[in-house]
């Protein structure tokens, strides 16, 4: 099955009239020139050092033989397991690829206790850690580097041998890893992270796993030129057009059955690229096909293969490689149609800021509005109880919103969760997005603060089974994740945003109490 693209009835005049602009501009040959101007003055400062991407991938294939060699060698030293310690589209796109060919990458890209243990506290003696950052000062990152040192030390393994960085050139963590002898691979600073997909920060932990990246690689180069022609038929202005109407700010990505997790790397591309000045996309990845969501006059449904109506819609067929490419310029383009700098990430900023000062301040977290036997609540509404306060956040989703469910817990223990997402759409009426975090901060995070302000937000805390310190940090993870979910809920409600925020006892406690409000009335 090939990757579809339907546009609802209504929206193709909208879309082709869309399509006609942007070749009238010369859109796509300008974006493959670098162009930096084509997204206004204020944005060129930033476009001009973020197009490093539109290379061509096969510019790529030296990296890639390096890797294969160096990947030969850990095999002979016993050395199989790979370990991704990344963020967003640093961790994202080696995911896709990983799943896509069957291949074990395990990604450490959570704050909570329980799934760092589970991921650090085994036996290391098979394990390389690949740290990718472009600055090296992302704390999710830097605080998985700590906890997989000391635990190296603790297994009396090498840290220097067994750490392998990908970071930017000159940046503080090429400078410092560097110093200690850690292998060091070198990505093109002039690529965003999301944009990353076909560089050393996509390239390096899915090779070293066991991806053959030269397809990869090979499929994008073959359609490279394709996304440069100035052409109502370049697929990519297609679906930059699709993605554009204002009036239309939510799209449904169904899960691919050949491309696991394309969905989540859709979804930070274009949310955390097109979600900022009350504007942008935001992708809802769906597990099924939902007939609810596509029933949405104001949705743009995104299927597979057959999943997609020939009467109504376009179809692009695209692998894996040729998809990133595909929504890297599509994204691009739509940036141009909203007005906005698809490159920077201005909201993702102001949650890190909330975050970091209630780490300075560890402060005591408020009363619970109310409370129950396995939860305590907190709600931007009046509430009792559980029932009062889903009721009372129900009511401020609007006709044309959506319901972000927030779940920071151990996503290894609880991905089943994300199947109760159609019996809530059922239930709420809207289209419901599912994340995780602290991974969903530097993804559909900046459109929740950002973009089109009309989501309602449920956050759920799971108390961890115990905390986990985190080596030369003064605070330990338990306190990390408590501090980005409350610093992300400041931001939330001091933009007027309406959010309520469960704490609950246990994983159980958090999957029957998220089933229960598919059921209340």
């Amino acid at each position: 099955m090939t990757p579809g693209v339907l546009v609802n009835r209504s929206r193709l005049p909208r879309a082709a009239d869309l399509c006609e602009r942007l070749v009238d501009q010369g859109v796509a040959s300008r974006i493959a020139a670098g162009d930096s101007s084509l997204w206004g003055d204020q944005a060129q400062p930033e476009a001009a050092i973020r197009l490093g991407w539109v290379a061509d991938p096969a510019s790529m294939m030296p990296l890639v033989e390096k890797l294969e060699t160096l990947r030969d060698e850990l095999h002979r030293e016993g050395i199989t397991r790979v370990v991704l310690c990344g963020m967003g589209g640093s961790s994202l796109a080696p995911e896709v690829m990983a799943a896509s060919a069957h291949v074990a990458l395990d990604i450490l890209d959570s704050t909570h206790p329980d799934h760092v243990a589970a991921v650090v506290n085994t036996d290391l003696s098979d394990t390389l850690v690949v740290v990718s950052s472009k600055s090296g000062t992302t704390v999710e990152t830097a605080t998985a580097r700590a906890a997989f040192a000391a635990a190296f030390h603790h297994q009396h393994l090498d840290p220097i041998s067994r750490i392998v960085i990908v970071t930017d050139p000159d940046s503080p963590l090429h400078r410092e890893a560097t110093e200690v002898g850690h292998r060091v691979f070198l990505a093109d600073a002039h690529v965003g992270g999301r944009f990353s997909a076909l560089t050393a920060f996509g390239l390096v932990p899915a090779t070293l796993a066991g991806v053959d990246t030269r397809a990869v690689l090979e499929s994008a180069h073959n359609v490279w030129t394709i996304f440069h022609e100035d052409s109502v038929e370049n697929p990519a202005l297609i679906l930059a057009s699709a993605l554009s109407d204002p009036a239309h700010d939510i799209a449904v990505l169904r899960a691919h059955p050949t491309l696991p997790g394309i969905g989540e790397w859709i979804e930070q591309l274009v949310a955390e690229s097109t979600g900022k000045d009350g504007l942008g996309v935001l992708p809802v990845v769906s597990p099924t096909a939902s007939p609810a969501d596509s029933g949405f006059d104001d949705v743009l449904a995104i299927g597979w293969g057959t999943d997609v109506a020939a009467d109504d819609s376009v179809t692009i067929e695209a692998n894996l490689g040729e998809s990133f490419l595909l929504w890297e310029y599509a994204t691009a383009a739509a940036g141009v149609l909203l007005g906005l700098n698809p490159f920077d990430q201005p909201d993702v900023e102001s949650a890190k800021v909330a975050a970091r000062a209630l780490l300075d301040a560890l402060p005591t977290r408020q009363t619970p509005d109310a409370s129950g036997p396995d939860y305590a609540l907190w709600s931007t509404q009046p509430a009792a109880d559980l029932e009062s306060a889903w009721s009372a956040l129900l009511k401020q989703l609007g006709p044309s919103g959506y319901l972000s469910v927030q779940l920071y817990g151990n996503r290894l223990a609880l991905a089943d969760v994300v199947d109760v997402r159609e019996a809530l759409v059922a239930r709420v009426g809207r289209p419901v997005t599912i994340g995780f975090g602290p991974r969903f901060l530097h993804s559909t995070g900046q459109f929740h603060k950002g973009g089109v302000p009309d989501g309602v937000f449920l956050q759920v805390e799971v108390e961890p089974d115990a905390d986990v310190d985190i080596p030369g940090y003064p605070y330990s993870f338990a306190s990390l994740i408590n501090a980005q979910s409350l610093g992300d809920r400041n931001v939330l409600v001091e933009r007027g945003l309406p959010v309520l925020t469960l704490r609950v006892s246990s994983n159980e406690a958090a999957r029957t109490l998220i089933a229960s409000l598919t059921d209340s009335e």
